[in-house]
Protein backbone atom coordinates (compact mmCIF):
# COMPACT_ATOMS: atom_id res chain seq x y z
CA UNK A 1 0.00 0.00 0.00
CA UNK A 2 1.59 3.22 -1.29
CA UNK A 3 1.21 6.60 0.75
CA UNK A 4 -1.96 8.67 0.13
CA UNK A 5 -1.55 12.97 0.35
CA UNK A 6 -3.30 12.39 4.12
CA UNK A 7 -0.91 9.49 5.41
CA UNK A 8 2.44 11.30 3.67
CA UNK A 9 1.42 14.74 5.77
CA UNK A 10 1.13 12.51 8.52
CA UNK A 11 4.08 11.04 8.62
CA UNK A 12 6.27 14.55 7.96
CA UNK A 13 3.87 15.51 11.29
CA UNK A 14 5.03 12.53 13.35
CA UNK A 15 8.62 13.25 12.57
CA UNK A 16 8.55 16.57 12.91
CA UNK A 17 9.57 17.04 9.44
CA UNK A 18 9.15 19.42 6.57
CA UNK A 19 10.22 19.22 2.94
CA UNK A 20 13.71 20.89 2.41
CA UNK A 21 13.71 22.96 -0.38
CA UNK A 22 18.19 22.73 -0.60
CA UNK A 23 17.86 18.74 -0.74
CA UNK A 24 15.06 19.38 -3.64
CA UNK A 25 12.33 17.34 -1.84
CA UNK A 26 9.02 17.29 -3.26
CA UNK A 27 7.11 13.89 -2.44
CA UNK A 28 5.08 11.60 -4.22
CA UNK A 29 1.31 11.86 -3.37
CA UNK A 30 -0.61 9.69 -6.26
CA UNK A 31 -0.37 5.71 -5.83
CA UNK A 32 -1.52 5.40 -9.60
CA UNK A 33 1.72 7.31 -10.58
CA UNK A 34 4.60 5.24 -8.35
CA UNK A 35 3.00 2.36 -9.27
CA UNK A 36 3.19 3.28 -12.72
CA UNK A 37 6.93 4.23 -12.21
CA UNK A 38 7.41 0.99 -10.44
CA UNK A 39 6.24 -0.87 -13.50
CA UNK A 40 7.94 1.19 -15.96
CA UNK A 41 11.10 0.31 -14.11
CA UNK A 42 10.55 -3.68 -15.18
CA UNK A 43 11.21 -4.64 -11.62
CA UNK A 44 9.53 -8.22 -11.04
CA UNK A 45 10.38 -10.45 -8.46
CA UNK A 46 13.42 -11.01 -6.79
CA UNK A 47 14.84 -8.37 -9.05
CA UNK A 48 17.47 -6.26 -7.20
CA UNK A 49 16.02 -3.07 -7.33
CA UNK A 50 18.28 0.28 -5.87
CA UNK A 51 16.24 3.33 -5.31
CA UNK A 52 18.17 6.97 -4.89
CA UNK A 53 15.75 9.65 -2.99
CA UNK A 54 13.73 7.12 -1.33
CA UNK A 55 12.37 10.06 0.76
CA UNK A 56 9.06 8.62 2.72
CA UNK A 57 8.84 5.94 0.84
CA UNK A 58 5.90 6.05 -1.63
CA UNK A 59 7.84 4.86 -4.90
CA UNK A 60 9.52 1.91 -2.36
CA UNK A 61 6.72 0.50 -1.33
CA UNK A 62 5.46 0.55 -5.06
CA UNK A 63 8.79 -1.48 -5.76
CA UNK A 64 8.00 -3.55 -3.06
CA UNK A 65 4.37 -4.36 -4.04
CA UNK A 66 6.62 -6.34 -7.46
CA UNK A 67 8.44 -8.96 -5.08
CA UNK A 68 11.54 -6.75 -5.74
CA UNK A 69 14.31 -6.82 -3.77
CA UNK A 70 14.95 -3.21 -2.65
CA UNK A 71 17.41 -1.19 -1.31
CA UNK A 72 16.79 2.77 -0.90
CA UNK A 73 19.32 5.38 -0.66
CA UNK A 74 18.41 8.29 1.05
CA UNK A 75 20.67 11.10 1.91
CA UNK A 76 18.34 12.77 4.83
CA UNK A 77 19.38 10.97 8.00
CA UNK A 78 15.72 12.46 9.06
CA UNK A 79 13.85 11.35 6.56
CA UNK A 80 15.80 7.94 6.65
CA UNK A 81 14.76 7.65 9.85
CA UNK A 82 11.05 7.46 9.06
CA UNK A 83 11.44 5.50 5.84
CA UNK A 84 12.79 2.67 7.79
CA UNK A 85 9.57 2.79 10.12
CA UNK A 86 7.36 3.01 6.71
CA UNK A 87 9.01 0.04 5.63
CA UNK A 88 9.15 -2.23 8.25
CA UNK A 89 7.06 -4.78 7.66
CA UNK A 90 8.65 -4.99 3.86
CA UNK A 91 11.81 -6.83 2.60
CA UNK A 92 13.67 -3.34 2.09
CA UNK A 93 17.26 -2.43 2.79
CA UNK A 94 17.53 1.52 3.93
CA UNK A 95 20.78 2.94 3.79
CA UNK A 96 21.59 6.49 4.66
CA UNK A 97 23.80 7.67 2.48
CA UNK A 98 24.85 10.57 -0.36
CA UNK A 99 24.69 8.88 -3.97
CA UNK A 100 27.30 10.86 -5.35
CA UNK A 101 30.08 9.86 -2.94
CA UNK A 102 28.59 6.16 -1.81
CA UNK A 103 30.57 2.90 -2.47
CA UNK A 104 28.78 1.29 -4.57
CA UNK A 105 30.81 -1.74 -5.72
CA UNK A 106 30.22 -2.43 -1.20
CA UNK A 107 26.44 -1.64 -1.85
CA UNK A 108 25.96 -3.85 -4.49
CA UNK A 109 28.32 -6.56 -4.64
CA UNK A 110 27.22 -10.31 -4.51
CA UNK A 111 24.63 -9.02 -7.81
CA UNK A 112 24.93 -8.18 -11.06
CA UNK A 113 21.61 -6.66 -13.50
CA UNK A 114 20.96 -4.31 -11.00
CA UNK A 115 17.66 -1.73 -11.79
CA UNK A 116 18.34 1.45 -10.83
CA UNK A 117 15.29 3.99 -9.57
CA UNK A 118 15.17 7.57 -8.53
CA UNK A 119 13.77 10.66 -8.21
CA UNK A 120 16.24 13.33 -8.83
CA UNK A 121 17.18 16.92 -8.24
CA UNK A 122 17.47 18.88 -11.19
CA UNK A 123 21.07 20.36 -10.13
CA UNK A 124 22.41 16.65 -9.74
CA UNK A 125 20.68 14.75 -12.32
CA UNK A 126 23.11 14.86 -15.11
CA UNK A 127 26.35 14.53 -13.60
CA UNK A 128 25.31 11.62 -11.38
CA UNK A 129 23.56 9.38 -13.91
CA UNK A 130 26.57 10.39 -16.08
CA UNK A 131 29.08 8.27 -13.81
CA UNK A 132 26.64 6.09 -12.71
CA UNK A 133 26.94 4.89 -16.40
CA UNK A 134 30.67 5.37 -16.18
CA UNK A 135 31.52 3.37 -13.36
CA UNK A 136 28.83 1.23 -12.15
CA UNK A 137 28.74 -1.81 -13.85
CA UNK A 138 26.09 -3.98 -12.21
CA UNK A 139 23.51 -1.21 -13.40
CA UNK A 140 21.89 -3.04 -16.07
CA UNK A 141 19.01 -0.34 -16.13
CA UNK A 142 17.60 2.89 -15.01
CA UNK A 143 14.70 4.34 -14.52
CA UNK A 144 14.73 8.51 -13.23
CA UNK A 145 12.43 11.14 -12.90
CA UNK A 146 13.64 14.12 -13.84
CA UNK A 147 13.12 18.09 -14.49
CA UNK A 148 11.19 18.02 -18.22
CA UNK A 149 14.46 19.73 -19.39
CA UNK A 150 17.17 17.19 -18.03
CA UNK A 151 15.53 14.80 -19.03
CA UNK A 152 15.32 15.68 -22.91
CA UNK A 153 19.10 16.62 -22.93
CA UNK A 154 19.75 12.94 -21.38
CA UNK A 155 17.38 11.37 -24.20
CA UNK A 156 18.30 13.57 -27.54
CA UNK A 157 19.09 12.33 -30.37
CA UNK A 158 21.31 14.03 -33.37
CA UNK A 159 19.50 17.27 -34.56
CA UNK A 160 17.50 17.82 -31.17
CA UNK A 161 17.84 21.29 -30.19
CA UNK A 162 18.68 19.68 -26.22
CA UNK A 163 21.57 17.55 -27.70
CA UNK A 164 24.98 17.76 -26.08
CA UNK A 165 27.21 16.73 -23.90
CA UNK A 166 25.12 14.95 -21.33
CA UNK A 167 22.69 13.42 -24.26
CA UNK A 168 26.42 11.95 -26.06
CA UNK A 169 28.06 10.56 -22.83
CA UNK A 170 24.59 9.00 -21.97
CA UNK A 171 24.38 7.25 -25.52
CA UNK A 172 27.84 6.11 -25.17
CA UNK A 173 26.54 3.54 -22.53
CA UNK A 174 23.26 3.09 -23.15
CA UNK A 175 19.72 3.97 -24.79
CA UNK A 176 17.84 6.75 -23.32
CA UNK A 177 14.06 7.39 -23.85
CA UNK A 178 11.66 9.58 -22.49
CA UNK A 179 9.13 7.22 -21.16
CA UNK A 180 6.62 9.28 -19.45
CA UNK A 181 5.57 12.76 -18.39
CA UNK A 182 5.04 13.44 -14.28
CA UNK A 183 2.70 16.24 -13.67
CA UNK A 184 3.73 19.38 -10.60
CA UNK A 185 0.24 18.39 -9.17
CA UNK A 186 1.05 14.73 -7.62
CA UNK A 187 3.91 15.74 -5.31
CA UNK A 188 3.81 17.68 -2.26
CA UNK A 189 5.09 20.19 -2.59
CA UNK A 190 4.56 21.50 -5.83
CA UNK A 191 7.34 22.13 -7.81
CA UNK A 192 7.03 24.83 -10.43
CA UNK A 193 8.61 22.59 -13.23
CA UNK A 194 7.21 19.12 -14.99
CA UNK A 195 9.17 16.31 -14.51
CA UNK A 196 9.79 13.17 -17.39
CA UNK A 197 10.31 9.96 -16.56
CA UNK A 198 13.76 8.28 -18.53
CA UNK A 199 14.68 4.66 -19.05
CA UNK A 200 17.98 3.82 -19.58
CA UNK A 201 19.08 0.40 -20.93
CA UNK A 202 22.83 -0.26 -20.89
CA UNK A 203 24.41 -1.56 -23.75
CA UNK A 204 26.51 -4.98 -23.59
CA UNK A 205 29.03 -3.83 -25.47
CA UNK A 206 30.24 -0.21 -26.84
CA UNK A 207 28.76 1.04 -29.88
CA UNK A 208 31.25 2.27 -31.52
CA UNK A 209 35.17 1.43 -31.65
CA UNK A 210 37.05 4.85 -30.04
CA UNK A 211 37.32 4.58 -26.41
CA UNK A 212 35.35 7.02 -24.46
CA UNK A 213 38.04 9.26 -23.18
CA UNK A 214 39.24 10.28 -26.65
CA UNK A 215 35.53 11.10 -27.82
CA UNK A 216 34.48 13.14 -24.65
CA UNK A 217 37.73 15.27 -25.21
CA UNK A 218 36.23 15.99 -28.71
CA UNK A 219 32.34 16.14 -27.54
CA UNK A 220 33.60 19.13 -24.80
CA UNK A 221 35.80 20.95 -27.59
CA UNK A 222 33.29 21.08 -29.79
CA UNK A 223 29.95 22.10 -27.41
CA UNK A 224 32.33 24.57 -25.92
CA UNK A 225 32.12 26.66 -28.68
CA UNK A 226 28.13 25.29 -30.07
CA UNK A 227 27.70 28.13 -32.50
CA UNK A 228 30.43 27.75 -34.23
CA UNK A 229 31.59 24.81 -37.06
CA UNK A 230 33.83 22.06 -36.25
CA UNK A 231 36.68 23.07 -38.20
CA UNK A 232 37.16 25.82 -35.94
CA UNK A 233 35.91 24.38 -32.68
CA UNK A 234 38.01 21.43 -32.77
CA UNK A 235 41.42 23.31 -34.49
CA UNK A 236 44.43 21.49 -33.21
CA UNK A 237 42.33 17.69 -32.93
CA UNK A 238 41.38 17.63 -36.25
CA UNK A 239 42.47 19.28 -39.83
CA UNK A 240 41.14 19.11 -43.15
CA UNK A 241 42.50 16.22 -43.94
CA UNK A 242 40.87 14.25 -40.84
CA UNK A 243 37.49 15.52 -41.27
CA UNK A 244 37.49 14.52 -45.18
CA UNK A 245 39.04 11.24 -44.31
CA UNK A 246 36.17 10.43 -41.18
CA UNK A 247 33.29 11.33 -43.80
CA UNK A 248 32.42 14.78 -42.01
CA UNK A 249 31.82 18.16 -43.13
CA UNK A 250 33.94 20.40 -41.63
CA UNK A 251 31.53 23.20 -41.56
CA UNK A 252 29.03 20.97 -39.29
CA UNK A 253 28.13 22.13 -35.93
CA UNK A 254 28.31 19.97 -33.04
CA UNK A 255 24.47 19.11 -32.78
CA UNK A 256 24.05 17.34 -35.76
CA UNK A 257 27.00 14.65 -35.06
CA UNK A 258 25.65 11.28 -34.24
CA UNK A 259 28.07 9.16 -31.47
CA UNK A 260 29.74 7.25 -34.41
CA UNK A 261 30.58 10.61 -36.59
CA UNK A 262 32.38 11.82 -32.73
CA UNK A 263 34.22 8.19 -33.01
CA UNK A 264 35.18 8.92 -36.42
CA UNK A 265 37.05 12.30 -35.83
CA UNK A 266 38.48 10.05 -32.48
CA UNK A 267 39.76 8.00 -34.79
CA UNK A 268 41.64 10.66 -37.04
CA UNK A 269 42.17 13.48 -34.14
CA UNK A 270 45.43 14.77 -33.39
CA UNK A 271 44.68 14.12 -29.13
CA UNK A 272 47.81 14.17 -27.02
CA UNK A 273 48.55 10.89 -24.45
CA UNK A 274 48.80 13.20 -21.65
CA UNK A 275 45.09 14.93 -22.02
CA UNK A 276 42.58 13.90 -19.74
CA UNK A 277 38.87 14.58 -19.14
Amino acid sequence: MTHSPQQLREILDRHGLEPRRRLGQNFVIDPNTVRRIAKLSGASRGDPIVEIGAGLGSLTLALAETGAEVTAVEVDGDLARALREVVADHDVRVVEADARTLDWAGLLAGRDGWRLVANLPYNIAASLIVDLLGNVAALGSMLVMVQREVGERLAAKPGDKAVGIPSLLVAYHGTAKVVGRVPATVFYPKPKVESVLVRIDRHTAPPVDQPLEAIEILVRAGFSQRRKMLRRSLAGFVDSAGFAHAGLDSRARPETLSLTDWSRLAAVADIPATTSC
